[in-house]
Parts: structure tokens; C-alpha cells; sequence
């Protein structure tokens, strides 16, 4: 299944998907770039295929999350979610990044798995 030169190659493919989560310069950006990576190598490797699956539903497990933050700001408590949430989604992306660039196994907590 997998068609890439080097192994290197197909990790780095894997961190792109996790890292593409943090492309907030587009608007909703952290689901799009992610989908995009994901959906161009998924069939090339079963790797990207996996990471690029955790990091999408991550995303949009946090995404959900935020809207639901955005609402309690009018309870003045979202705004502490926000900031906490956005924390944590950095620190979360970049753990898997290490974890999937060393070869070890990551699981995002908190996530719903929406594509199986």
C-alpha cells in the first residue's frame, strides 16, 4: 500500500496532517488543510491514512468544543474555555507531531472519532 520512497517521506506526510491543524489563517482551516493532506495520501499509505483519520477528527472534536466555548462567553466562563481549549489544541498538535515523527503511537484525548 505504500508508495513512498522513504519511510521519511511517509512520516513527514503524517506530521503535515497533524500540523495542518494549526492553519487557522484560513478560516476553518484547521478541518480543511487537514481533510486536503489527508485525502491526497490516504490510499498512498497506511500510515497517513491513520494519522491523517486522528488528526481530523481531532480538529473537528475541538472545533465543536470551541463553538460550544464561544457560547458560554456570554456566561463570562467561555472565555476561560476558549483560552484553555486553544492551549490545549496547540499542546495536543504538537505532541503528536513528536510522537508520530519518533514512530510512537498517539492518541489525541478528548476526541469524538468521526471518521472511522
Amino acid at each position: 500500500m505504500t508508495y513512498f520512497r522513504t519511510p521519511h517521506e511517509e512520516r513527514n506526510w503524517a506530521m503535515f496532517c497533524h500540523l495542518g491543524g494549526l492553519a487557522y489563517f484560513i478560516p476553518l482551516g484547521n478541518i480543511i488543510v487537514p481533510l486536503i493532506l489527508w485525502s491526497m495520501r490516504k490510499d498512498s499509505s497506511a500510515l497517513v491514512d491513520r494519522e491523517g483519520k486522528k488528526a481530523l477528527n481531532f480538529q473537528i472534536s475541538f472545533t465543536l468544543y470551541m463553538l460550544i466555548a464561544g457560547f458560554l462567553v456570554f456566561v463570562l466562563v467561555g472565555i476561560l474555555f476558549l483560552v484553555i481549549l486553544g492551549l490545549l489544541q496547540l499542546i495536543f498538535v504538537i505532541m503528536a507531531v513528536v510522537k508520530t515523527l519518533s514512530d510512537e503511537e498517539f492518541e489525541y484525548p478528548m476526541t469524538i472519532k468521526f471518521i472511522q
